[in-house]
């Protein structure tokens, strides 16, 4: 009932969106993961002058395996990024170590939009899993009228939703951040800032879809909420 029916259809945009982000991304992390930067930094090195610049030189930057796993752990104060993004002196490389560190930088000066993320994460990382098992028990248990496990399920998936539009901000604030940081202290110029915007520009498509897809599953559980009314 739930995952074929006609609302289905609701969700092939964010769905035709998502694959097409994934494909910008890898396709565009391949093409600037080819450039290297004039200045020959790593990913490492331009994270870490990036953060000592910024006041927050007590931060660590861990390597770890994986790809394009990179992201800041704020509960342990650290920086930890993909081994071909630590290593490396590519324009990727630089622009996704920025984009972290941006995001380091913000913890440090404690922009609201993070701050609120963080402390929403804990409720909504809990709701976000018995969100869509409580709708479907729910559907499945309603008559000709809808069940309190549906809104329940609703609910829970509303602050999911919420979750993912604070989110938006959160990223693009952390993209400008790098892009002003590479560029005002030299790391890359000219059309290497060109490069490196592309591919962080590559990584927010996937918030926007994510986002999207998010929204317009929100919206699918209400029109069949409102069908059992």
């Amino acid at each position: 009932m739930y995952f074929g029916d006609s609302t289905f259809i609701i969700l092939i945009p964010a769905l035709l969106l998502a694959f097409f982000a994934q494909a910008r991304v890898r396709s565009t992390y391949r093409r600037y993961a080819q450039i290297k930067a004039a200045s020959h930094l790593t990913g490492a090195e331009t994270a870490r002058a990036l953060l000592n610049s910024g006041g927050a030189g007590n931060i660590a930057v861990e390597k770890i395996p994986g790809s394009l796993t990179d992201h800041y752990d704020p509960r342990k104060h650290v920086l930890r990024l993909s081994a071909e993004v630590h290593d490396s002196s590519s324009l990727a490389a630089l622009g996704i170590a920025a984009h972290e560190a941006g995001h380091a930088l913000q913890h440090h000066e404690r922009f609201a939009p993070l701050q609120f993320r963080n402390a929403f994460f804990p409720v909504v990382n809990i709701g976000s899993n018995l969100a869509i098992p409580l709708f479907i028990v729910g559907l499945l248990m309603s008559g000709s009228r809808p069940s309190i496990l549906m809104d329940i399920g609703i609910l829970l998936f509303s602050l999911a939703v919420l979750f993912s539009l604070i989110t938006l901000p959160v990223e693009f604030n952390a993209s400008k951040r790098a892009v002003r940081l590479l560029e005002g202290h030299g790391y890359l110029s000219g059309q290497e800032i060109a490069g490196a915007k592309r591919v962080l520009s590559a990584a927010a498509l996937t918030y926007v879809a994510a986002t999207t897809m998010a929204v317009l599953q929100l919206v699918r559980m209400l029109i069949l909420r409102s069908s059992r009314d």
